[in-house]
């Protein structure tokens, strides 16, 4: 057959087959009336809030028409939306500044994921087995209702788990938990920051993360934290690096990273300095012993944070160069030239997070970087360590306190059920995913199991989500009111806000209103004020000063997208009173493992595209390649080569990493930018049921971890267990390299 013959049938039947469908009613395409008003063609930016972690950027939602497939009447068909396209930063956010991650562009993926739960579901099989079958928002709600009166006299039956928050949805949960008469909310988050605040409570009397001044800095000495890819408030740490760098003419700021493992952050760094896990406090008191003796600054100049360093008056005697270095492997001349660089620079800035505050003795890492800010004059002044007002919630809606016994720590409650200590009877779950991220020896899956009633606000089916009993999906971010209350990023108070960009495209409702409504559909009526989350938010902003002349506060921020200013009286989260706590010493990091029988220590850290593991099911970041070794869609074990040497381990080989709880396996990454007796992996993979993109693909590190814990926060150590690592085998395709050359250039290495 010639070309021309070809071209002709091909034409003749795509025409036939085109006919044939008009003539058949099963094959016809209902295209019902639109419900909004949209001109073609022409684009709407709208703003929003991204919610894929703490920031609380601001974006602009770039929206125009679409078709959505729907059902109405039982009857198929497409209508036309106003649906949105794509996700940019908002220039004028204080907190962004128009800047916006890789994340957050994925995050337009949670409205239109083909796996998102599109409406109520009520298990119909074993719990874990997802089987579900579908049922109307009246019947479960009255089913969730039924449940929580059968508990009258009893309320305190009633649990909730969630990641935790500042803002106005954590406020709704936990004013409906308080006036229930249940324990307030388990918060959880593999990678949460507890000690660090916990810390910052101590030194300087705020008990939330700092915000630094880097634009105006000419010295960052940075512990641990990867400011500049997951940790705090990344965006925002990035535009002020960049002017560090590059905003000031004549000026280029100098930056130190110490950490055991080379992340994204210490690969920027002019100086990269590998520590031993668990001294890195050491070395900072290594730094101030230098400063204080060489007579740069005088000790009493850190005041209320150096109290709280045993021999910090008497001039860390015992943290002298040569003392440090045996302690933390820094070598002496080192660590001089660093602590005169750091006091001789002005203004100058220390930063301490990630894997350095997640030890058994991290509280004290944390206190002695918080001295030495405190010592070169770093806490409150340009170019140093600031605290963000805090909005009170409570205090915005008079609604008082939440009230209520404190809730306990997730490891505690699991315990406490499989004990019998807890009678928990009803679990709420709320953007969370425990039995994913939390280490073995806590049994989290089978304290839940045990539990006889959950309910998932989740928008997917996840490894905590299946235990549920029923399922009240949430709308997406995009589909609904969305705030946030940043903790750091900017000088002012940020209190970000944003209407539905778009309307929902599924039999989903916002969880704040879900769990309004039922909260007035008890037998015993709860009384919040509120009827629709909206409302609330109104009624919180309405207590703001407006920023802009004749728009109340509330108008004007549902344009803007944020408020921002200074708070009235009354408004703002107040500071710590003093309190007693014994100066802190160092004491050796424990670690889980006897050395003998697993000599590596492990390093889990957050990816860099899934951070804990709660967006891997975004297939745009699945596809994203590690900023260091180009990784993606897959798990890697990353060892240094003369380690991998020693072992027989080449690049891509699979090995088996085992630790006293269990064992993983994964491809190799040989790097030079992690210590020798460390092994590292990224979290975010291995999940057993998350969506098709995430499901069955790699393997999970925090199956290995023990059940380490900091002593006074209770928050766990996930940096302090200890692994061995085997050759399994040679490459067998699992690891997929963006960098195709990688593999022959460290085999060339080698030899």
């Amino acid at each position: 057959m010639d070309r021309r013959s070809f071209i002709k049938l091909t034409a003749i039947t795509g025409t036939s087959a085109t006919l044939a469908s008009c003539g058949n009613p099963e094959n016809q395409l209902i295209r019902f009336v639109p419900d909004e008003d949209i001109v073609p063609g022409v684009a709407i930016w709208k703003p929003g809030v991204c919610p894929l972690c703490q920031a609380g950027c601001g974006l602009t939602v770039r929206v125009m028409e679409a078709d959505a497939d729907v059902v109405r009447n039982g009857q198929a068909g497409v209508v036309r939306i106003a649906a949105a396209k794509k996700l940019e930063g908002a220039p004028g956010h204080p907190v962004n500044h128009g800047g916006l991650c890789a994340r957050g562009q994925s995050a337009i993926q949670i409205t239109y994921h083909p796996d998102r739960i599109t409406q109520p579901l009520k298990r119909a099989g074993d719990r874990g087995q997802g089987r579900y079958e579908a049922i109307s928002w009246e019947n479960a709600l009255a089913e969730v209702v039924s449940k929580l009166d059968a508990l009258e006299g009893n309320q305190r039956a009633v649990a909730a788990v969630t990641q935790g928050g500042r803002g106005h949805r954590a406020a709704v949960l936990r004013q409906f938990l308080a006036r229930f008469g249940a324990p307030g909310p388990i918060t959880f988050d593999l990678f949460g920051d507890e000690v660090l605040r916990r810390a910052n409570g101590l030194s300087f009397g705020r008990e939330q993360l700092p915000t630094f001044d880097l634009a105006n800095t000419r010295f960052v000495l940075s512990f641990g934290a990867d400011f500049l890819g997951t940790w705090n408030s990344p965006v925002s740490q990035n535009v002020g690096y960049g002017l560090m760098r590059q905003g000031r003419p004549g000026i280029r700021g100098a930056f130190a990273q110490v950490e055991s493992r080379m992340s994204q952050t210490g690969a920027s760094a002019d100086e990269w300095v590998p520590v031993r896990p668990g001294t890195e406090g050491v070395l900072a008191l290594g730094i101030a012993n230098v400063i204080v003796a060489g007579q740069r600054r005088p000790a009493s100049g850190a005041g209320r944070a150096g109290t709280l360093i045993d021999g910090w008056s008497g001039g860390l005697a015992g943290y002298a160069p040569a003392e440090v270095e045996k302690i933390t492997g820094v070598p002496t001349a080192r660590v001089e030239r660093l602590a005169r660089q750091f006091a001789d620079a002005r203004p100058a800035v220390a930063i301490v997070g990630g894997p350095a505050l997640a030890h058994s003795n991290s509280l004290f890492t944390a206190l002695a970087v918080n001295a030495l800010n405190a010592l070169v004059g770093a806490v409150d002044q340009p170019g140093g360590m600031s605290f963000m007002p805090q909005l009170d919630v409570a205090a915005a809606l008079k609604a008082g306190g939440a009230g209520g016994a404190p809730a306990p720590r997730l490891g505690q409650f699991a315990a406490d059920v499989l004990s019998g200590a807890s009678a928990a009877q009803v679990l709420l779950v709320d953007g969370t995913n425990p039995v994913f991220t939390t280490p073995p020896a806590w049994r989290v899956r089978e304290a839940f199991e045990k539990i006889p009633y959950i309910v998932s606000f989740s928008s997917f089916l996840d490894e905590t989500t299946a235990l549920a009993d029923l399922i009240l999906p949430d709308h997406s971010f995009l589909e609904s009111w969305t705030e946030a209350i940043p903790e750091s990023g900017a000088m002012d108070a940020v209190a970000s806000v944003a209407p539905p960009a778009m309307r929902p495209l599924y039999q989903t409702r916002a969880t704040p209103d879900v769990l309004l409504e039922i909260a007035r559909t008890l037998r015993v009526p709860l009384e919040l004020p509120w009827q629709t989350f909206d409302e609330m938010l109104g009624a919180s902003f309405a207590a703001l000063p407006s920023s802009t002349p004749d728009v109340d506060a509330w108008t004007d921020a549902q344009g803007k997208g944020v408020w921002s200013g200074t708070l009235p009286g009354g408004l703002a989260v107040p500071a710590a009173a003093a309190g007693s706590s014994a100066p802190a010493a160092f004491a050796e990091p424990q670690f889980d493992g006897p050395a003998d029988q697993y000599p590596f220590h492990f390093l889990p850290y957050p990816s860099n595209q899934f951070l804990d593991g709660s967006l891997a099911h975004l297939p745009w970041l699945q596809e994203m390649p590690d900023p260091l070794t180009s990784a993606m869609w897959s798990s890697w074990v990353e060892i240094n080569p003369a380690s991998a040497e020693k072992l027989g381990i080449a690049q891509g080989d699979v090995v088996e990493v085992a630790s006293a709880h269990g064992t993983v396996q994964a491809a190799a990454i040989l790097s030079p930018g992690i210590a020798p007796d460390l092994i590292a992996m990224p979290a975010g993979q291995g999940h057993r049921t998350f969506t098709r993109y995430a499901s069955g693909r790699g393997v999970n590190p925090v199956d290995l971890l023990g059940p380490v814990t900091e002593a006074t926060t209770g928050a766990l150590a996930w940096a302090a267990t200890r692994v061995r690592v085997a050759r399994v085998g040679p490459p067998d395709g699992r690891l997929i390299l963006f960098a195709g050359g990688m593999r022959e250039h460290v085999e060339e290495e080698l030899r």
